[in-house]
């Protein structure tokens, strides 16, 4: 397994952590939110983020798990500061609300990290009867997203600093259906898998952030949109796969990263001057990497934009 510690351009390889990929950052005065952060590499990210001077905001469906997570960072660093605050991804309703709540207490926003999502549950409909992968891990971060652009375009523009949206996917993307995104099949449940699903799902992450680069290209907004693969984790995604959660325990040690290396990438992507100015790319081990040639398909990621636009107007 000695391909575990095989460093890349940046300098950092698969077995670093959050805090050795962030070394030396200064984050004071940037403010930034985490969804899916009372948990696994989404916990561990607000701890460094708030480590390096960040202030955090813990978008979290269970507030009292987030608020048990915010305590157990500040016994360790009494300076951190970190909210929490609640928001359900599988309901646009919930979404709507945390942004209003958000934008309507005059925080700044420099980094919006979509961590988010469901992995492989038997079929079910959101909040909104939208398959719960795709509402969850796309679909209420395509529309959260969207609610905070002005907030972002706004920080960056007052405070001179990038502004970064990161979109934690997976490697399971190449695991998708074989048309990549099943627009006319999103609800269909006889023909439901739901591993092929989650990799729709982390798809569609990876073409929503290569179609946000796109248009702040366009708009000369200097703000920057990245995907990323955490790399394979036991976290809590795995409730739903008894099976492959055994497996993973089974021979995990071997060769799957812990959750502080989990949250590294993100980390690197988020605060990581190396990555300054880059944008529309995807990310693996804290290196450039490649997707499928799904994930670089423009013309994908623009009818998904569309779609998710449609799917997510207000009715």
């Amino acid at each position: 397994m000695w391909l575990f510690g095989l460093k890349g351009a940046s300098g950092f390889s698969a077995s670093s952590t959050a805090e050795e990929v962030t070394q030396g950052i200064d984050a004071t005065g940037l403010t930034a939110i985490v969804t899916g952060a009372s948990s696994g590499i989404g916990a561990e990210t607000t701890r460094v983020l708030a480590m390096r001077g960040a202030h955090v905001v813990m978008a979290v469906r269970n507030v009292k798990s987030g608020e048990e997570v915010k305590d157990s960072i500040l016994k360790e660093i009494p300076h951190a500061k970190i909210d929490v605050m609640e928001m359900d991804l599988g309901s646009m309703e919930s979404v709507r609300k945390f942004a209003s709540e958000y934008n309507s207490t005059g925080y700044p926003l420099n980094i919006l990290i979509n961590n988010a999502g469901v992995m492989a549950p038997p079929f079910m409909l959101s909040q909104d009867n939208i398959e719960l992968q795709f509402a969850t891990n796309h679909l209420g971060h395509f529309l959260l997203t969207n609610l905070l652009l002005q907030n972002l375009k706004n920080t960056a523009e007052a405070s001179h600093k990038e502004g970064r949206i990161v979109n934690v996917s997976s490697l399971g993307h190449r695991f998708t259906y074989r048309e990549g995104i099943r627009f006319d099949k999103i609800n269909d449940k006889d023909s439901y898998t739901a591993i092929l699903a989650y990799g729709q799902s982390k798809l569609a992450n990876i073409l929503h952030a290569n179609e946000l680069a796109r248009h702040f290209k366009e708009e000369g907004a200097e703000i920057t949109a990245n995907s990323l693969h955490p790399g394979s984790i036991t976290t809590n995604l795995l409730r739903h796969q008894s099976l492959v959660e055994g497996l993973v325990n089974w021979i995990g040690k071997y060769f799957i990263k812990n959750i502080p290396q989990g949250a590294a990438t993100t980390c690197y992507v988020a605060l990581h001057p190396q990555v300054k100015g880059i944008t529309g790319e995807y990310f693996s081990d804290s290196n450039i990497s490649a997707s499928t040639s799904q994930g670089t398909d423009a013309e994908l990621a623009k009818k998904l934009w569309d779609f998710s636009l449609n799917l997510t107007k207000p009715q």
